[in-house]
């Protein structure tokens, strides 16, 4: 198959904005979502119809019913699908889960109260007929209306690297000769000094890749270094040990979701480390010019750089399983938190959207020569952000609907989301940027 072949075979994705009457549209508005209108794409995989309307049809009591409830009762309605169902089976009351709040009829009534009646056994038995999902499923949180700059983190060199906890608070910046350490009082501040500063121990080392651990007491640094560094963060950070590595420069980073395993990419090869024992398991050949960016998601870890190629690899066996020719220099990759769908950053801009079992692929296409693309998802999943030199983008998923851009006055070198999805932080060329995320 040739190059220009492989190429075609992603399905292309449009990126779209919401109309701006319905960004200022207030939430107690009592319109659905379901009202909301997407222009349809012609070459979109995943194309969004718009239904005509209906002819006038004879309702059923049901309807009827249901059609004059209160915005009290019409906020269940509103809620996500897997809200609803983790609400009923729990045994809650309608009453109980929706907050109090002024009651408006739904259409052209809006804004007059009802004094309906709470619906009936029989608009519940309805509402109740949702097949049962697993008691593990958690509510999927969901993704930012706007964003809010709070704050201004003066690292004074380059952020390489950053690092954003969501339970600590804490913010960790780093670049050549030391890592700062910024509490979340720095956060919503401009001009304040940070908690800490970590010197490395050779001046003359940089730090320009790093990754907090699930858990948040411990992260992990490489770089311009012989040597891959791990930190104890709790309760002061201080180093806890040196694995020595066997390139002279690490570029990317990547961790298994139990912290079990490192992934370090080097040119031409990954050092692969256990990290409970502290011990090298396996150095892993790759492309030479294929190992800019590495990450690990399930039993494959994933690698590309300047060859266009994207490989995965089998962690068991170490085979090479898959082989994407993208057509462009691979600037950065990262997973969804469920572990099924990587993206991958080009220097077009472009995102490839990669199923990890499935032979789904993906291209979301925005067509702009890029020297800098940071890739990250938020860790419930609805949403992720894209650095493109000066600018970040802000997208819903999976309908890659912008939910909001900003460009900042130089270009951004990195970018880190806390695990509460509260604060997205940006590094460039001296300072790091905070930003509140509004819900």
């Amino acid at each position: 198959m040739s190059r220009e072949k492989e190429e075609d075979s992603f399905s292309i994705l449009r990126i779209y904005d919401e109309p701006e009457e319905r960004r200022s549209m207030p939430e107690s508005s009592g319109i659905s979502s379901q009202h909301e209108q997407v222009q349809y794409q012609p070459d979109s995989p995943c194309e969004m119809l718009q239904i005509p309307p209906c002819p006038p049809m004879q309702h059923g009591p049901v309807y009827q019913e249901m059609s004059g409830m209160t915005q009290q009762q019409w906020d269940l309605q509103t809620l996500d699908t897997s809200e609803l169902r983790a609400m009923w089976f729990s045994g809650a009351e309608p009453g109980e889960a929706a907050e109090a709040g002024p009651s408006f009829l739904p259409g052209s009534a809006l804004g007059q109260p009802s004094s309906s009646l709470s619906p009936s056994r029989e608009v519940w038995s309805l509402l109740r007929a949702v097949p049962p999902i697993p008691g593990e499923v958690v509510v999927r949180q969901r993704p930012p209306r706007d964003f809010w700059k709070v704050g201004m983190l003066r690292h004074g060199k380059r952020v390489y690297a950053v690092a954003v906890g969501g339970a600590t608070r804490h913010v960790y910046t780093c670049g050549s000769g030391y890592i700062r350490v910024w509490d979340e009082s720095a956060l919503h501040a401009w001009d304040k000094a940070p908690e800490a500063q970590l010197d490395l121990q050779n001046p003359q080392n940089c730090v320009l890749t790093c990754k907090l651990f699930p858990d948040e007491q411990s992260l992990i640094t490489g770089g311009v270094s012989q040597t891959l560094t791990l930190w104890d963060l709790a309760p002061t950070p201080r180093v806890r040990a040196q694995l020595a590595s066997t390139g002279p420069m690490c570029y990317s980073l990547a961790i298994s979701s139990d912290a079990h395993i490192c992934l370090a990419c080097f040119r031409g090869f990954v050092e692969i480390w256990d990290l409970q024992n502290q011990i090298l398991i396996r150095k892993h050949e790759v492309p030479i010019y294929g190992s800019r960016c590495v990450d690990i998601a399930g039993n494959k870890f994933w690698t590309g750089g300047e060859d266009t190629s994207l490989y995965s690899w089998d962690l068991r066996s170490y085979q090479r399983l898959q082989q994407f020719n993208l057509q462009n220099e691979i600037l950065s990759i990262t997973h969804d938190p469920s572990e099924e769908w990587m993206l991958v950053g080009l220097r077009t801009s472009d995102i490839i959207i990669l199923h990890t079992h499935r032979k789904e692929k993906f291209k979301a296409v925005l067509q702009k020569y890029t020297h800098h693309h940071s890739l990250k998802f938020s860790s419930c999943g609805s949403y992720f952000v894209t650095a493109l030199d000066e600018s970040i983008h802000c997208l819903a998923a999976p309908s890659l609907q912008r939910l909001f851009q900003v460009k900042e006055s130089s270009d951004i070198l990195c970018c880190d989301m806390s695990s509460d999805n509260r604060y997205l932080v940006t590094g460039s060329k001296n300072s790091a940027t905070v930003y509140q995320l509004m819900y």
